[in-house]
């Protein structure tokens, strides 16, 4: 096992890249950069073609697979998630390689050498993530909801599975910090969902889901489905809002300490009791959170007896589209303008793609929700406007915009986190050396930078 900053666990990798990139990295300030984590590898490097008529073959990318993995190896025995780096490569081979490593205030990029967000202020997470449910003080239960006869019904259904016991039931409240609505009770009293108590018989299993109509979780492996459960990158994170109309039976959010997750859809969505209901729902109704999605559910039954009857619920939410959005996004092919996005509860602006003149952000100036701003390099007016804008807790902008918001001492104190929006070839030492500005801002940690040389000697023709 070599160590990651030994120039010979990175060689065969960078051999790769010169072979790849011979031109660019030849060219006056010519470099490579990637990032390599257990999840994958991004790198810059030109793949052989299959045969026409056959597939790609892992053997087609063999050298680079054994590359990587010797990076990878080294990573896990450094006990690092990820790294970053960047190489400038000689005509003559003399390598020069540049490794950043983050650290507990930098989420690192998904896909490049750019660091995806600044943590600025310690365990700090997007307003979506901090949002409790509101009370509904007069939700109740469904008229549809009764356990005697769910209980009746599964047992017809399931007549040999073993059910959870009082003491079974009595650990999992104590785990979970609930008690479990008494639907739930009942549809555990008949079948506690382990495998071993179907013998490890697949079609005993796919009864069993069958009747309750999901993919019944283990009593041991319920969970509550709060927003800690589903975590997401601030970048994205920033740029959720979370909102419940008067009509929505499900409330708009990331997470809550009453959705209590007890089953799959089996395709990944989580199917949860809901003890927290929107306006129209009912306590103990029954919702899937869906896995391609950050916030909010949708409702699948009325209650868990609906569920195991094979009712499905006719609510429909979202009944007031014509209410101004929380996100508004300004770009070449959504809102033309500023002033088309400004009303009080905007909280996220988001500025895309433009290709008119640079706007100005007098119009959001003052707004008292508006906490989210991401701004596509190059499309505003005055930087120094963001000033204005004395709510923010998260701000996005590209290099250009930051030199002059730090030149003029004019970051906004009130950030929890940040983003370096990078477009074009931006030298990774360049942004590297701007997020630790922002960093040194907060005393959080800084992006640390470890230069190895070596020589790859000359290419062979």
């Amino acid at each position: 096992m070599r160590p990651i900053h030994d120039f010979a666990t990175w060689e065969p990798l960078l051999k790769l890249l010169r072979a790849s990139n011979a031109e660019s990295l030849a060219a006056p300030g010519g470099h490579v950069a990637g990032q390599i984590s257990g999840a994958g590898w991004s790198l810059p490097l030109r793949r052989v073609a299959p045969q026409p008529g056959r597939a790609a073959r892992i053997e087609d990318m063999q050298d680079e697979i054994d590359a990587v993995e010797r990076v990878r190896s080294a990573l896990v025995d450094a006990g690092a998630a990820s790294i970053s780096f960047t190489t400038e490569i000689s005509p003559t081979g003399k390598a020069v390689l540049h490794l950043l490593g983050g650290g507990p205030a930098v989420e690192p990029g998904i896909g490049g050498p750019h660091p995806e967000s600044l943590v600025l202020v310690e365990g700090a997470v997007a307003e979506p993530w901090r949002r409790l449910p509101d009370p509904m003080p007069d939700a109740v239960p469904a008229p549809s909801s009764d356990p005697g006869l769910l209980e009746r019904t599964l047992r017809k259904r399931l007549p040999d599975a073993i059910g959870a016991t009082e003491a079974e039931f009595a650990a999992t409240e104590a785990r979970l910090g609930v008690e479990l609505p008494d639907e739930l009770k009942s549809l555990y009293r008949v079948t506690r969902g382990r495998w071993e108590d179907w013998g490890d018989d697949y079609d005993a299993a796919v009864r069993a889901f069958e009747a309750v109509g999901c993919e019944l979780f283990p009593l041991d492996d319920l969970f509550i489905a709060d927003a800690s459960s589903r975590p997401c990158p601030w970048r994205f994170a920033a740029m959720e809002a979370v909102v419940t109309l008067p009509d929505d039976p499900v409330q708009g959010l990331v997470g809550s300490p009453g959705w209590i997750v007890f089953g799959d859809n089996g395709g990944g969505d989580r199917i949860a009791v809901d003890l927290t209901p929107g306006p129209r729902g009912h306590t103990g109704q029954v919702i899937m959170i869906s896995h391609e999605e950050n916030s909010g559910a949708d409702l699948l039954a009325d209650s868990v007896t609906d569920l195991v009857m094979k009712r499905r619920s006719t609510v429909r939410g979202r009944g007031r589209q014509d209410l101004p959005p929380a996100v508004a996004r300004v770009n070449i092919r959504s809102l033309t303008s500023i002033e088309a996005a400004a009303h009080p509860g905007l909280e996220v602006l988001s500025i895309g793609v433009w290709d008119d003149e640079p706007l100005s952000l007098a119009p959001v100036a003052g707004l008292p929700r508006l906490r989210s701003l991401s701004a596509y390099p190059g499309t505003l007016a005055d930087p120094l406007e963001i000033a204005q804008l004395t709510g923010l807790e998260f701000l996005d902008l590209g290099p250009a915009e930051w030199r002059v918001l730090l030149d003029a001492d004019a970051v906004p104190r009130s950030l929890s986190a940040a983003s370096i929006e990078v477009r074009g070839n931006e030298h990774p030492l360049a942004v590297a050396a701007l997020a630790n500005e922002l960093l040194a801002l907060w005393d959080r940690p800084r992006i640390t930078r470890t230069t190895i040389e070596g020589d790859l000697g000359v290419p062979v023709r």
